[in-house]
């Protein structure tokens, strides 16, 4: 009787392995935080497949990213559409989108006594900003190129990625800006 439920045990654990190896899945999402990049200063972003079944196929990015100092603030909401080419834990990444901007720049008041000695105060605030191009001003949105290549395990993980990321606005193209990212795949 002791040998007959031994070999159940045995062969019950042997029929849970099996079972996992079969349901296994690809990691098809992705967490990470980004410098530069899509997201501008820097972002935190989610990375999904479309077919769940295969990390070499179209996908989609949304993320968050900004500062805050001194009265200045600066958000950006980047979202892209992506492609992964390769094979195992690695692939070419590209892909295009727009990434959505809002600002708040100081307004700053400039106070004086004029020549009859009358005190005056003027505000005077910068409608738009300058991140790479001159933005005209908030909210706005600029375009996004993504070429680059992912390190992304199959079965989950720790991630990582470098990216050239040209963008583009109504002011003008810039070809040269990057970004790197590190993050979790699952």
């Amino acid at each position: 009787m002791r040998a007959l439920f031994i070999l159940s045990l045995f062969l019950f654990n042997s029929y849970l392995v099996v079972a996992q190896d079969t349901d296994s899945k690809p990691a098809t999402r992705a967490i990470y935080a980004e410098l530069g990049g899509v997201g501008l200063p820097y972002s935190f972003n989610y990375d999904f497949r479309f077919d769940k079944t295969r990390m070499d196929s179209w996908g989609m990015r949304v993320g968050f990213g900004g500062y805050a100092m001194e009265g200045d603030s600066f958000f950006s909401l980047p979202v892209m559409v992506n492609k992964l080419y390769g094979k195992g834990n690695h692939f070419f990444e590209m892909g295009f989108g727009a990434t959505f901007l809002a600002f708040n720049n100081d307004t700053y008041t400039n106070c004086y006594y004029d020549q009859n000695g009358i005190y005056t105060c003027s505000s005077t605030s910068d409608a738009g900003t300058n991140f790479i191009l001159d933005i005209d001003g908030s909210p706005s949105v600029m375009g996004v190129l993504n070429f680059g290549y992912r390190r992304m395990p199959t079965d989950g993980g720790f991630m990582w990625k470098i990216n050239l990321n040209p963008i583009f606005n109504n002011n003008g193209f810039w070809p040269l800006f990057a970004g790197v990212g590190f993050g979790y795949a699952f």
